[in-house]
């Protein structure tokens, strides 16, 4: 079977791109290994999305489709040092509606995956895992497990952080684990959070943060030390509650558990090339970041529009596995790509342990930057576009 573009992965970042490709002379293919399951109550993993990323959203067909009940704005941001510094943010001071949306890694899935099965020019293999890449001048190869085989101008690797298609083909990732877990979870609190999302740089415990949900409700991600994950990880529903809530500070009260905890290995990973003649990484199969700036599936969703902005808009003429062409997509993503994994790279060391004979200097900066208007807009603004 052929196609133009063979798309591996269906998780948040392959299935935008899929969708947004649905406007392109272009046959499309995605293979995914299981079709997602979605269950009834509220899903621990969460992610900011920032207006810039809701306007891509919208813009493929799925924003509009999300149910309005199971997401919140984030219209204001309190993020405190480890001695006594403090940033704060307001959507109002910015002259803007919020800042970001608090949405469901599963809610947005789900449309994302309706919308997939529902487009013309995309043809769906599911369940069907990836066996064999090979390439040659003119196409890749891809075999599945099934014995099936596809060949495709242009395969996209959207397939995780230790993506088997950017291994099949060759392609170098360096990784350099954090040595943290993050623990997510969901809470019922018992005082409102109007719409504020907290964070807490506590130097020998991680990074803690509270993002909003509907109603009486937040999500907790706590980049912690691995000996703290294990712990929180371990922890029965209560004494998870009480630990959680010391460690903000009570600021909302007592809090009930209501999503299990989870955790997961936090690490960076970079890959020098984004692209190679026929093969193109988007999302976590081209780069990861430190979840403390709430921007990794921020930078896959980029990854994607600026992908399908390229393709969709290109000559008739023109190969979409053509090397020169996918560079052009590689140059327009570095700039932001590694911006972020510097700076969130930076502030985790920062704020790390051994970075301990610096806490008054790196609390200092963060009450400078509170009182600098000017700065503070600048941040806002390039967080609304990111």
């Amino acid at each position: 079977m052929e196609f133009d573009i063979v798309i591996v992965g269906g998780g948040l970042a392959g299935l935008s791109l899929a969708a947004a490709l649905r406007r392109a002379a272009l046959s499309v293919a995605l293979v995914e290994g299981r079709a997602p399951v979605f269950g009834e109550g509220w899903d621990s993993r969460v992610y900011a999305i920032s207006p810039a990323n809701a306007r891509f959203l919208d813009d493929v067909g799925a924003w509009r489709h999300l149910d309005p009940a199971r997401m919140s704005p984030v219209r204001a941001m309190e993020i405190h040092g480890d001695a006594g510094g403090r940033l704060d943010f307001s959507a109002y001071g910015s002259g803007v509606p919020e800042l970001a949306w608090i949405i469901e890694s599963s809610l947005m899935q789900r449309e994302l995956w309706e919308t997939a099965k529902r487009q013309g020019n995309l043809g769906l293999f599911c369940p069907a895992r990836p066996q064999a890449l090979a390439f040659t001048p003119d196409a890749a190869h891809l075999t599945l497990d099934d014995g099936r085989k596809l060949a495709a101008r242009l395969v996209v690797a959207a397939d995780g952080a230790d993506s088997w298609t950017r291994a099949a083909a060759g392609m170098d990732a360096r990784f350099d684990p954090y040595d943290q877990i993050g623990v997510v979870a969901n809470f019922a609190t018992e005082l409102p959070h109007r719409d504020t999302a907290f964070q807490w740089f506590r130097c020998s415990e991680g990074v803690l943060a509270w993002l909003p949900l509907p109603g009486n409700r937040m999500s907790m991600v706590w980049s912690a030390p691995e000996y703290l994950g294990r712990e929180l990880l371990a922890m029965e529903p209560d004494a998870l509650c009480q630990r959680v809530a010391e460690a903000g500070g009570r600021r909302l009260g007592t809090l009930e558990l209501i999503t299990a905890q989870a955790g997961f290995p936090l690490r960076l990973m970079r890959a020098p090339q984004a692209v190679s003649s026929r093969l193109a990484l988007i999302g976590d199969a081209a780069h990861t970041i430190h979840p403390l700036s709430g921007h990794g599936i921020n930078l896959g969703f980029q990854d994607a529009q600026a992908l399908a902005s390229l393709l969709c808009d290109k000559p008739a003429h023109i190969d979409c596995g053509d090397l020169s062409l996918l560079r052009s997509y590689e140059r327009a993503r570095k700039s932001d790509v590694v911006t972020l994994q510097t700076v969130t790279d930076t502030l985790h060391d920062l704020f790390g342990p051994a970075a301990g004979s610096l806490a008054r200097l790196r609390n200092f900066g963060l009450n400078l930057t509170n009182g600098l208007p000017v700065v503070k807009d600048l941040l806002v603004r390039y967080a609304l576009a990111s």
